[in-house]
């Protein structure tokens, strides 16, 4: 990892779009021991997603936790984002290296593809994620990665994100497996509190 602040594991908190409370919920993700917080946000609302992205961007300082901004680039430049990440119809590592500069965190979606992990590892990305590891109420027809996927990129040197249908139950095993990070959206930000949600996946890395 290149850049200070970006943590060696963790919960990795994904915001889940358009919310009214959006920013008192990720205070309470990152009250509950979130290390990492990426803003998703599929809308075309750019006046809003600015500014909500420029309100967490504080609210990431204040817990010297790291922001990173889903797909969009220009949004994570104009912000000051930490990083970004790509999907598979996204921008290149390059064009996202480029634009935000060598210090940046650039992660990958690799769904369940080590090739696509070792393409991404070559291009200069800083993690990669895969899953969905269990039936995902955000992409329900995401394809579904395997444990061993997770224990076979160890070989990548790369940071592992384990993402998709992940609750404070089913987890153990990801962490076991190799995943350095536990991406979550709905059972954090859905869940009735959320600061006791993220601080549940947040012992699941007791030396941190």
């Amino acid at each position: 990892m290149t850049h200070p602040r970006f943590p060696h594991r963790g919960l990795y908190a994904i915001t889940d779009g358009p919310r009214a409370d959006l920013l008192e919920a990720v205070a309470q993700a990152l009250a509950g021991g979130a290390r990492v917080l990426q803003y998703r946000d599929k809308t075309t609302d750019s006046a809003r997603r600015q500014a909500e992205a420029v309100a967490l961007r504080q609210f990431c300082d204040a817990h010297a936790v790291p922001l990173i901004i889903n797909d969009d680039i220009a949004l994570a430049v104009a912000v000051g984002a930490d990083g970004v990440h790509l999907g598979r119809d996204d921008s290149e590592v390059a064009a996202a290296r480029a634009a935000l500069g060598a210090g940046a965190m650039i992660g990958v979606s690799c769904y369940d593809s080590l090739d696509r992990a070792r393409a991404a590892a070559a291009a200069g990305a800083d993690y990669v994620a895969f899953g969905a590891f269990f039936p995902s109420p955000t992409k329900p027809h995401a394809a579904r990665a395997s444990l061993d996927l997770l224990r076979q990129s160890a070989t990548l040197g790369l940071p592992r994100v384990a993402i998709g249908g992940i609750t404070p139950d089913n987890a153990r095993s990801l962490v076991e497996a190799g995943a350095d990070f536990l991406a979550v959206i709905s059972a954090v930000f859905g869940a009735t509190d959320v600061r006791v949600a993220a601080q549940r996946f947040a012992r699941l890395y007791p030396s941190d």
